[in-house]
């Protein structure tokens, strides 16, 4: 397996710095959640860690490779994302859309062999989505959109899985599920896990690891009892929250209190 390392990464838009001096490594096996509020640099980080975006400062290390030195193909057989939203523009079936994650492992205008049906089909019964393969993906609801987009992720056998607010928009039936399922995916096939969340309490939940940013650069990294602190959520989502352990689970829940804090 293949961890990654962020090297003193920084990156800007036109509009400004959105990371700077990042550093950090993601062992093989972990199970990440990135933290923080929208513009804190969370979708731009995955964005950089999947190769979309290169660096303007700093370098990202996938195993030993030089990632900025990898092709999109070659990036593909390592590493799977899952974005906000998959917009498929004509009426595929669930198996069609799967079949879109053996790619990078295909040569041009061959079809699947036997080993990618095989390699697809294992992806959607991981995903909960083998009694779908023959439903059309615009007919389905959004939470079995999202399970598809995860087995198509899935099929291209990564070691790493990327995913950016996978519960955004489900209910909370349909993000428990897509938690659970990720969370699976990672302790029982070994896939590394990094996702940007906006839920502090599923988060808490569902990852081991928290990593919480704002404007760009890292407030804390570490358990969840040790980033989801009071002062931490107060300094960086400027609103007062209570935060209390289960005793049972030890895991923090974040309480939302009536008025913010004072800018």
């Amino acid at each position: 397996m293949i961890g990654l390392e962020i090297k003193k990464v920084s990156f800007s838009y036109f509009n400004g710095m959105v990371l700077d001096n990042i550093s950090l490594i993601i062992n093989a096996g972990e199970r990440v959640g990135l933290l923080g509020p929208n513009g804190s640099g969370k979708s731009t980080l995955l964005k950089l860690a999947s190769g979309i975006l290169k660096p303007k400062y700093g370098k990202i290390m996938l195993g030993e490779s030089n990632l900025s030195r990898l092709n999109r193909k070659m990036i593909a057989r390592h590493i799977a994302v899952v974005p906000q939203q998959v917009n498929i523009p004509f009426a595929f079936s669930v198996e069609e859309v799967v079949a879109l994650g053996r790619i990078p492992f295909l040569n041009p205008l061959t079809e699947e062999s036997e080993t990618d049906k095989k390699i697809m089909v294992e992806a959607m019964a991981m995903a909960g989505v083998i009694n779908t393969r023959e439903r059309k993906f615009d007919e389905l609801s959004g939470g079995e959109r999202q399970k598809v987009v995860i087995a198509m992720a899935l099929a291209q056998q990564p070691e790493l899985l990327l995913l950016d607010e996978p519960t955004v928009h489900l209910d909370i039936n349909h993000q428990v599920q897509v938690l659970e399922m990720v969370r699976n995916l990672n302790t029982n096939n070994g896939i590394t896990v990094i996702a940007a969340m906006h839920d502090l309490n599923l988060a808490a939940a569902y990852f081991n690891r928290l990593i919480l940013l704002n404007k760009g650069t890292i407030v804390s990294d570490g358990e969840p009892a040790t980033v989801l602190t009071a002062i931490n959520i107060e300094n960086v989502y400027r609103t007062r929250v209570r935060v209390e352990v289960n005793p049972l689970t030890r895991i923090p829940r974040v309480d939302i209190m009536t008025t913010s804090c004072s800018q």
